[in-house]
């Protein structure tokens, strides 16, 4: 708007100086006017439908590539934290499975401890119940073999003696040859 201002300072000190030069120019008001406002007019519609948009879209453009930086920065800053928080977790997965195992070989060690502690123990008192078995089968057998010869004696001594005996004298007999054979 200080166009016209400026084309009517002119015009005026043109006036003032000479007022011929703009008509040996060939200069006439009429025309310099209505240009004036045919530019204006032109300038206007251009800026309307032209600049204007144009301004608009990349303004828009502008704020949409801030919004991606912007998200982009922001999803590279949670995917650092997911990656930190990703080997936190995997750090602490391995801490847990190392304590697992560790408690499992612990376990498995006190098992083995414990199944051969009752295998000693069972085996002891195996041996003891067979040391049982074995020293009554030779009571067992040592008594068999008193009374077995206690009646060999008893049956030698009828023959030697060529007479029947009582039972009383039988017990008799029979109960020395056992204290006989006890005391060998």
């Amino acid at each position: 708007m200080t166009l016209p201002l400026f084309l009517a300072a002119v015009a005026e000190h043109a006036h003032a100086a000479e007022p011929n030069m703009l008509q040996t120019f060939g200069v006439e008001w009429k025309y310099v006017v209505w240009q004036l406002i045919s530019f204006l007019i032109v300038l206007f519609v251009l800026y309307k439908f032209g600049i204007k948009p144009v301004a608009a879209t990349m303004e828009e453009r502008n704020r949409k590539i801030e919004a991606g930086i912007k998200h982009a920065e922001e999803m590279q800053a949670k995917l650092a934290a997911a990656q930190a928080e990703s080997a936190a977790l995997v750090k602490q997965a391995q801490g847990e499975a190392t304590r697992i195992i560790d408690e499992a070989r612990k376990t498995a060690k006190e098992f083995v401890d414990k199944q051969t502690q009752e295998a000693s123990t069972k085996s002891a008192e195996m041996l003891a119940k067979a040391q049982q078995a074995i020293e009554l089968e030779h009571k067992k057998m040592l008594a068999d073999a008193r009374t077995e010869i206690a009646r060999l004696v008893v049956t030698t001594t009828e023959r030697v003696l060529a007479k029947k005996l009582t039972d009383a004298d039988r017990a008799a007999y029979n109960e020395s040859a056992a204290q006989e054979l006890t005391n060998v």
